[in-house]
């Protein structure tokens, strides 16, 4: 019951991870305007994501525009944009994967063993893939919080964190669990297969004691011949 209680959950967790890293993806809120001394233009809001720019004014209007170039694109937006489609692939493979490794799907067979090891590799890419989301929002991070301290750059050129950042952070998280719960699983069941090769039950115990007790000796035989 605890060990399907944890494939629930890794599942669930892993579907949620998914979602949040197709989101991530396509969210432009990776940059969004620093409203900072003499940037006080509050009605005009700039958003920059993976794939476009956009403009919000006064909360009303919102305009758009996918990059012409990708060469354009700094080299942490260029870099983020691969390893989020890459992870975005990942969690889907990792989330199939997961679905015939449950227990109750039939499509696999029921061998136990077979869908355990599934569900650790499953396990496995769902971790590599909350590491590849953590890398770019990290990255883009990092570049955002070194622009915004630095001198040089313009203020109206430095921006903030947006709120796509955040949601990759806690998608890295929920694949992260999600992964760790699946490899849990097959720990346990390894633990529970082991145990039940290892100690014979009462019904063949109690077998071989009545063979044994029927089955007269050899030394036994000898007396009666």
């Amino acid at each position: 019951m605890a060990i399907h209680a944890l494939e629930i959950a890794g599942l669930f967790l892993g579907g949620v991870g998914m979602v949040g890293t197709v989101a991530v993806t396509v969210m432009p809120q990776w940059r969004v305007s620093a409203f900072i001394e003499n940037n006080i233009v509050v009605f005009e809001n700039f958003w920059e994501g993976l794939w476009m720019n956009c403009v919000r004014q006064a909360n009303i209007r919102m305009q758009c525009k996918i990059y012409d170039s990708l060469l354009a694109l700094s080299p942490d937006l260029q870099a983020a944009r691969g390893l989020m489609c890459a992870a975005s692939v990942m969690s889907f493979l990792a989330f199939m994967m997961a679905i015939l490794g449950m227990k109750c799907t039939r499509c696999t067979g029921d061998n136990e063993k077979v869908k355990a090891h599934i569900l650790l590799t499953a396990g496995i890419v769902f971790i590599i893939t909350g590491v590849v989301v953590l890398i770019p929002v990290s990255w883009v991070a990092n570049a955002i919080i070194r622009d915004f301290y630095n001198p040089v750059v313009n203020v109206a050129q430095k921006r903030e964190l947006g709120e796509a950042l955040y949601l990759g952070w806690t998608t890295a998280l929920v694949l992260i669990v999600g992964g760790a719960l699946f490899c849990c699983v097959f720990c346990c069941n390894e633990k529970s297969s082991s145990y039940r090769y290892s100690i014979p039950s009462h019904h063949t115990t109690q077998k071989s004691y009545h063979t044994e007790k029927k089955s007269p000796s050899v030394y036994s035989r000898s007396q009666y011949v």
